[in-house]
C-alpha cells in the first residue's frame, strides 16, 4: 500500500527558477520575428501552401482560437507577402460605348490605374476649355462665313431665275416671312387686284390660271433647291464642327495614346472616347445663359461617360496585398453595384461598381475566418465558385431576387489569381472535407495548429522567447525568472502533463497581462512570482462562483459525501466539472446494492435517461470484468444497481467506472470501504485501471473537501498510476501530502485500489483455482454462489409448485 503512495515531487513540476539560466526575461534575446512557438508542423505547411503556384492549393488553418491561430496566419501570410517581388496590378472600370450595359474591365500595372483616371480627368478637363474656343476662333469663323456665303449666293441665283421666270410670264414674285406667291402684273408693272382680273375676258383669266400653275410647280422645284441647300450648308457646318474638334481631340488625345500604347484595351477605349466626343461635340458647346429659370438635374452635360472608375488601386501596396476580411458578407467579397436615388428611382452607371475583398487581394492573399463565411448567404458557394472558374464576376443579389426594377449593370468579369487561406476549428475542417467534395478539391492544404509540446530544454528557450515576445508587444514590465517558472508551471499545467507545454498562447498573454497590472500597483519594477500566482487567485475567484456554491452545500452536507469512517458499499467518486474558461472537481457519492435476480449491473443512470453513451459503456465493462473474474464456473445470479447520490443533471465519461466496480465489490463482499479516501480511474475488462482527464482538478477537489471538514491524515486521493505525470496540484495540497495530512496513491489494477480502500488484500487464485480465506474475492465469489444456489433452489421451488 505504501509502495503505492506518491511522494510530493510526483506531485509538482520540479524545475527551479535558477535552471533557466538567466534572472530576467530579457536576457533571452530579442524576440522572433515570427513566434511560432511549437507550431513547426503547421509553419511548415503554412509556408508550403503559399509558396506553391497552383489555385487550387488554398490553405485551412485548423485550430483553437486559444493558439492564437489567426495571429499567426496574418504574421506568415504578410511574411510570404513580402518576398514577393511580382507588382500587384491596379483595375479601372471604364464605359462601354459598344455596349454601355457592360462596363469594360482593364488591367493596369501598380500604380498605372490613379494615372489613367488622372490623365482622362485631365483630358477632359482641356477639352471642356478648348473645344468651345474652336468655336470662337477666327479660323473657324472664317469658314463658316464662307459656306454661308455660299449657301446664300446659290439661294439667291434660285430666286432670280426664279423670279425671271415669273416676269417672262407676266407675274410678280412676292417673298416673305410667311413663304413665296405669285401675282399677274400689268404692263405698268402694278399687280392686278382680284376685281381687276375678275373684269378679263374669260380666255385672259384662263390664260393667267394656266401661268399661275406653272410657276407654282417652278417654285416647288425652288424651294426644294433650296431646302436641299440647306441640308448641304448643314451638313457642311456639321463636318467643319466634326473636322475642328477632331483635330483639337486628336492632338491631346494622342499623348494619352502614347503613353498608354502597351495597352491594347485602352488603346480601343480611346478611340471610342474619340468618336464619341465627335458625335457628341454639343456638349462641348457653350450653352446661352438664362434660358431656362428653374433648370432640373440632368439638363446640363455631365460627362460621366469619360470618367475611369479606379475600381482597384495597389499603388501604396507593399509586395503583394494581403486582405483580412472581418465580415465576409457578399457583398463585402465580392463587391457590389450601389445606386442613388433620382427623380424617386434608382439610378446606377458604371462609376458606382464598388470592388470587394477579393478583387482587392487579388494578385495576394486572403484571410477569412471559416465560420464567420459559412454564416453569411451566398458568401462560400460563391468563393467557390470564383476559384474554380478563375475570375470574379459582381452579381447583383437583389437583381437575382426581383428587389430592384432598375436597369442592372452587368461589368466584365476579372481574372482571378489568388490564394485564399481559412482559418477555423478542426472540426469544422472535418465537417468540410467530408461533407464538401469541393471543399477537399480547392483546400488541399491543412495547417493543424498544435495545442501542447514536449517540455524539453530547447523548446523552453522557445518559450522564454515567446513570453518576451509578449513582453515587447504590450509594453510589459520584465519577468524575474521565479515568475516565468510559474508561468512555466501554468503552462504545464493547461497541457495537463508535467512534459508538456501549452500552446494556448492567448492564455498565456492574457495572464502575462493581468500579472503586469498586479506588479505596477505593487509598484514593482518587474514582474515576480507573487505577481503571476495573484493573477491566477484573481481569476481564479471570478470565474469560481458555480465551485463555490457546489463547496458550501459539500460543507453542510446538503450534497452528502462523507469523508471519515467506512460504509459497505458505498465510494467517493471524483467528476469534473468544465465551464469552459474555468474546470474544477467535485466529490460525488456513488453506491451500489445487491440482490436476487438475472438483470446484472443496472445503472440508474441510465435507467433515468441521465448517462451518456460513455458512461453507459463503462458500465457494462464491469459486467465484463465480473465475468471474467467470478463467473468461470457458474452463470452471475443478481441484479446489482449502481447509483450517484444526489445527481440530477447528465452523467457522462468512464471516469468513475473504476470507483462503482469498487463500491459493486464492497457490496458483494459486504467489506466497508474508507469514506476519507476517493477514487477516479477508468477500468478494463481485464481488471487494468486506465487513466481519466481532469485529475488534477479531482484531486483538489476532494483536498478542499477535506480540508474543510478537517484533515484526519489518512485522508487521499486513488489515481490511475498513467496519470501520475498529469498531476501539477497546488500547493497547499502539496505541503498538505509533505506533513502527512494528505495522500495519493497511483495505482495500475483493481486488485491494487481495493487493498487500498478495504484494508483487507484483493486475493489471487491458488493452484486449485481458489481465492484464499479473508480476501475480499473470496467474499465476493462466495457471495456469488450464495446468490446462484438461491437462484436454483427458487427455480426448483417455483417449479414443484407449478406440477
Amino acid at each position: 500500500m505504501d509502495s503505492k503512495r506518491l511522494t510530493i515531487n510526483d506531485l509538482k513540476l520540479n524545475l527551479e527558477p535558477d535552471a533557466l539560466g538567466f534572472e530576467r526575461l530579457s536576457e533571452v534575446g530579442t524576440p522572433q520575428e515570427v513566434n511560432a512557438f511549437g507550431q513547426e508542423r503547421a509553419v511548415d505547411a503554412m509556408e508550403f501552401g503559399l509558396r506553391v503556384k497552383h489555385p487550387d492549393f488554398n490553405v485551412y488553418v485548423a485550430g483553437y482560437k486559444e493558439t492564437g491561430l489567426f495571429e499567426l496566419a496574418e504574421l506568415l501570410v504578410k511574411k510570404a507577402a513580402l518576398s514577393i517581388t511580382k507588382a500587384p496590378s491596379d483595375w479601372v472600370y471604364c464605359f462601354n460605348f459598344k455596349n454601355p450595359d457592360c462596363p469594360i474591365a482593364i488591367e493596369l500595372p501598380k500604380g498605372k490605374g490613379s494615372e489613367f483616371k488622372a490623365d482622362m480627368a485631365t483630358l477632359i478637363d482641356n477639352l471642356k476649355l478648348q473645344i468651345p474656343q474652336i468655336f470662337e476662333s477666327e479660323t473657324y469663323v472664317t469658314r463658316k462665313e464662307e459656306v454661308i456665303r455660299e449657301f446664300n449666293k446659290a439661294r439667291s441665283q434660285v430666286f432670280e431665275e426664279l423670279d425671271k421666270k415669273a416676269k417672262d410670264n407676266g407675274f410678280i414674285l412676292q417673298a416673305d416671312q410667311t413663304g413665296m406667291m405669285v401675282i399677274p402684273a400689268k404692263e405698268d408693272g402694278s399687280p392686278f387686284t382680284p376685281d381687276d382680273i375678275s373684269k378679263l375676258p374669260e380666255d385672259k383669266q384662263e390664260e393667267f390660271k394656266k401661268k399661275s400653275e406653272y410657276l407654282h410647280r417652278e417654285m416647288g422645284v425652288a424651294m426644294r433647291r433650296i431646302n436641299t441647300l440647306e441640308q448641304e450648308v448643314r451638313q457642311r457646318l456639321k463636318e467643319l464642327d466634326q473636322t475642328l474638334v477632331s483635330q483639337t481631340v486628336e492632338t491631346y488625345i494622342k499623348k494619352v495614346r502614347e503613353k498608354y500604347h502597351y495597352n491594347e484595351l485602352i488603346l480601343d477605349y480611346l478611340e471610342q472616347v474619340h468618336k464619341d466626343i465627335v458625335k457628341n461635340l454639343e456638349s462641348f458647346k457653350p450653352r446661352p445663359q438664362g434660358q431656362t429659370p428653374f433648370p432640373f438635374m440632368g439638363m446640363e452635360p455631365t460627362f460621366t461617360q469619360y470618367d475611369v472608375n479606379l475600381f482597384v488601386d495597389n499603388s501604396e501596396t507593399e509586395g503583394i496585398p494581403v486582405i483580412i476580411e472581418t465580415n465576409p458578407s457578399y457583398n463585402n467579397l465580392f463587391g457590389t453595384v450601389e445606386r442613388k436615388a433620382q427623380f424617386g428611382a434608382l439610378f446606377t452607371d458604371f462609376t458606382m461598381i464598388k470592388a470587394g475583398s477579393i478583387h482587392k487581394a487579388n494578385g495576394g492573399f486572403l484571410i477569412v475566418k471559416a465560420l464567420d463565411l459559412l454564416k453569411k448567404p451566398f458568401a462560400y458557394e460563391a468563393l467557390k465558385r470564383a476559384i474554380k472558374e478563375r475570375k470574379i464576376e459582381i452579381e447583383d443579389l437583389g437583381e437575382q431576387f426581383g428587389l430592384f426594377t432598375t436597369k442592372a449593370l452587368k461589368p466584365k468579369a476579372i481574372p482571378l489569381d489568388i490564394k485564399i487561406v481559412l482559418v477555423g476549428d478542426p472540426g469544422l475542417y472535418q465537417l468540410l472535407y467530408n461533407l464538401d467534395e469541393d471543399f477537399r478539391e480547392i483546400f488541399k492544404i491543412k495547417a493543424h495548429m498544435d495545442v501542447h509540446v514536449d517540455r524539453k530544454d530547447e523548446k523552453l528557450k522557445e518559450f522564454c522567447q515567446g513570453l518576451y515576445d509578449i513582453v515587447k508587444r504590450h509594453d510589459l514590465l520584465d519577468l524575474h525568472n521565479s515568475a516565468v517558472t510559474r508561468l512555466i508551471e501554468y503552462s504545464a499545467q493547461l497541457a495537463g502533463s508535467k512534459d508538456k507545454l501549452s500552446l494556448r498562447v492567448k492564455d498565456l498573454e492574457d495572464l502575462l497581462i493581468e500579472s503586469n497590472f498586479w506588479a505596477q500597483q505593487d509598484d514593482s519594477q518587474i514582474i515576480e512570482e507573487r505577481h503571476v500566482e495573484q493573477a491566477i487567485e484573481k481569476r481564479r475567484y471570478r470565474n469560481s462562483l458555480f465551485e463555490d456554491h457546489i463547496k458550501e452545500y459539500l460543507e453542510k452536507e446538503k450534497i452528502k459525501v462523507a469523508t471519515t469512517g467506512y460504509k459497505v458499499g458505498q465510494v467517493n467518486g471524483l467528476a469534473v466539472y468544465d465551464l469552459g474558461d474555468y474546470m474544477f472537481g467535485k466529490p460525488s457519492r456513488i453506491t451500489a446494492t445487491i440482490a436476487l435476480g438475472k438483470e446484472g449491473v443496472i445503472d440508474i443512470e441510465r435507467e433515468s435517461d441521465l448517462s451518456g453513451n460513455i458512461h453507459t459503456k463503462g458500465v457494462m465493462i464491469l459486467s465484463g470484468y465480473l465475468r471474467s473474474i467470478f463467473a468461470m464456473d457458474q452463470p452471475l445470479t443478481l441484479t446489482a444497481t449502481l447509483c450517484f447520490e444526489q445527481s440530477y443533471g447528465m452523467v457522462d465519461g468512464d471516469s468513475a467506472s473504476g470507483a462503482e466496480l469498487f463500491a459493486l465489490l464492497s457490496a458483494l463482499s459486504d467489506v466497508p470501504i474508507d469514506q476519507g479516501k476517493a477514487v477516479t480511474g477508468a477500468v478494463s475488462q481485464k481488471g487494468e485501471i486506465l487513466p481519466v482527464g481532469g485529475v488534477t482538478q479531482k484531486v483538489e477537489g476532494f483536498f478542499d473537501l477535506c480540508k474543510a471538514k478537517g484533515l484526519t491524515g489518512s485522508q487521499g486521493v486513488i489515481i490511475p498510476k498513467a496519470n501520475v505525470e498529469n498531476l501539477i496540484l497546488k500547493k497547499e495540497v502539496v505541503e498538505a501530502v509533505e506533513q502527512g495530512k494528505f495522500h495519493i496513491w497511483a495505482i495500475e489494477r483493481v486488485e491494487e485500489g481495493i487493498e487500498i480502500l478495504t484494508g483487507l488484500p484483493a486475493g489471487e487464485r491458488d493452484a486449485t483455482g481458489q481465492f484464499p480465506e479473508n480476501t475480499v474475492f473470496y467474499r465476493v465469489e462466495q457471495r456469488l454462489k450464495e446468490l446462484s444456489e438461491k437462484a436454483k433452489n427458487f427455480l426448483k421451488d417455483k417449479k414443484e409448485q407449478e406440477n
